[in-house]
């Protein structure tokens, strides 16, 4: 009973393929109705006409090539669906873990992913077939490894070349196995003949062999240094260089990439031993970060920040994407396990596809229009920015539309008062907003400079601008000099709810491995020689200021 379908299927299949023979091979469906008994003296018979079973294109035919397009279609179909289904492999490529897939194509070229970022296409040959490479993570495994051991830089080119050649052998072996497996299949479906079957299998792997030679003779290894960019990637020659400055510093390009990868692995490292200081049941603590600009390190620097510093809530003041566009929505979902309430404005940079997806997540609280939630034992408010970088005409105007939220963000924070539930915290992206809310809460935290400010307003409210948690993300290669990490960790009393201390954690950029943790007291306490919230270690001795650095050379 299972095959009855399978049967009809493969039924339908012929007969749309003997259809090829035209209206003449349609006289020949009689056949099926009328049994024929064999006669081994027919085929020696002269003048005998055609008398093959309907579908059968095995059989003598008036019209053979119309029999060889059949013949063609099933074998590039076949070798299609092959591809498909087992002809795609995952290897590794130095600290990288990618898949790897061979697709029919009429250009041929290669087309390496970086999800989510977009792609990059290079005329490397000209061949039927094109090469895709998805790149998956960075595997921090075999990063460390490097870390650990920095003389395997010198041969980091030789082993990723070993990886390509590897994994390209394999692929050729998984492809061949691919579409003979698949032309083959197809083949015994649509001829029901073994013999036919093989066939369309052995021409199938000769098509194959032939568009490997000629992607082979047609090879472009200079197709690397005039890619095409897609997606976010777009924006990439601007930060790279052209193809005449890749090729005059190709040994500097190199070596950069090294520290890179070098870098950024020790930054995790040091985040993870950065000095904690003994917990205090008293204190709430706030994490500010501002700024991550779609780095995906930031992800794991917050993630190792909350776990040392038993961080209760997560404030994030903006332009945590870079253009805000859809196909970055995915770089946000590490935030559903940083392990604390999340609490986010929109920056400049951010839109309201982005705000409407963080709103999906459990864990996070997006505050707009002077939006006040309770969290963490906290009292936050906040509004988005007033603009949104991709849709400014100009350099003018953007301070008084700034002014001009923070305005209404004071607005509503009085409302707050009136009501009986006053902001413990309020949050704006642009320290032009957050100045407009002095006098009508004790602490506003903003963004937006990539630089941190402390500042006692004139009314009483004290202004904190964080730095980038990010580094600058994907821009900060255009600076002479690498940007650095910035975040803080905020010690606020859990009974008057009013900051106590803060911590600033500074993180080297590229090629600058160091950690630093400076201990901060707001200027009142010091005047009324207050104590230090939360206690320190006992190894440590009070003051106002106090830091911990931890350099690391560059390789």
């Amino acid at each position: 009973m299972v095959r009855v379908p399978f049967r009809a299927a493969a039924d339908r299949v012929r007969h749309r393929l003997s259809q090829l023979a035209g209206p003449k091979s349609r006289g020949r469906a009689s056949a099926r109705t009328r049994p024929r008994t064999p006669d081994r003296t027919d085929a020696a018979a002269p003048g005998r006409t055609d008398t093959a079973a309907p579908g059968d294109l095995t059989g003598p035919a008036r019209r053979p090539y119309l029999r060889a397009l059949g013949m063609l279609a099933v074998v590039v179909l076949g070798a299609w669906l092959g591809l498909l289904a087992v002809g795609s492999i995952r290897t590794p490529v130095g600290p990288m873990d990618t898949n790897m897939t061979l697709r029919p194509s009429l250009t041929g070229g290669s087309r390496i992913n970086v999800s989510p970022l977009g792609a990059l296409e290079l005329d490397s040959h000209s061949a039927p077939l094109r090469l895709d490479v998805d790149v998956d993570r960075l595997d921090p495994e075999r990063s460390q490894a490097l870390v650990d051991r920095p003389e395997r830089f010198s041969h980091l080119q030789d082993e990723v070349t070993r990886d390509v050649a590897a994994g390209t052998r394999e692929l050729a072996v998984r492809s061949c196995v691919a579409v003979v497996s698949g032309a083959t299949a197809l083949g015994l479906v649509v001829y029901r003949r073994p013999r036919r079957a093989l066939a369309a299998g052995g021409l199938a792997l000769t098509l194959l062999a032939a568009s490997g030679v000629s992607a082979y003779a047609t090879w472009n290894p200079k197709s690397v240094l005039e890619p095409k960019f897609s997606g976010l990637l777009s924006s990439a020659p601007s930060l790279v260089g052209d193809a005449r400055s890749i090729v005059t510093e190709f040994d500097i390009y190199q070596q950069e990439l090294a520290r890179l990868v070098t870098n950024v692995t020790k930054l995790y490292d040091a985040t993870s031993t950065l000095p904690v200081y003994q917990p205090d049941p008293g204190t709430i603590r706030v994490l500010h970060v501002s700024d991550i600009h779609l780095n995906p390190a930031a992800w794991h620097i917050i993630a190792s920040l909350v776990e040392q510093y038993e961080i209760d809530v997560i404030v994030d003041s903006g332009d945590t994407m870079d253009h805000g566009s859809a196909a970055e929505n995915g770089f946000l979902d590490p935030v559903r396990d940083l392990g604390a309430p999340y609490v986010w404005v929109r920056g400049n940079h951010d839109s309201t596809v982005t705000q409407d997806y963080l709103e999906k997540f459990r864990n996070v609280r997006v505050l707009d229009d002077g939006r006040a939630v309770n969290v963490g034992g906290l009292r936050i408010a906040g509004t988005g920015d007033a603009s949104f970088t991709p849709d400014r005409t100009g350099p003018g105007g953007n301070k008084a539309a700034a002014q001009l939220e923070g305005a209404r963000l004071a607005s509503a924070l009085r409302d707050q008062e009136s009501a009986g539930t006053p902001v413990d915290i309020a949050v704006a992206h642009d320290p032009n907003t957050a100045r407009e809310t002095d006098g009508t809460v004790p602490l506003v935290l903003s963004g937006h400079l990539h630089r941190r400010i402390n500042e006692q307003l004139k009314l009483g409210t004290r202004l904190k601008v964080e730095g980038s948690t990010g580094g600058g993300g994907l821009r900060a290669v255009q600076n002479e000099k690498p940007e650095k990490v910035h975040a803080s960790v905020l010690y606020m009393d859990r009974s008057t709810r009013r900051l106590q201390a803060w911590d600033e954690i500074t993180l080297g950029g590229l090629g600058l491995t160091t950690a630093e943790v400076s201990r901060h007291l707001p200027e009142e306490n010091l005047k009324k020689d207050a104590p230090v919230s939360p206690t320190p270690s006992p190894s440590s001795t009070p003051s106002a200021t106090r830091s911990a650095a931890r350099p690391t050379p560059s390789p």
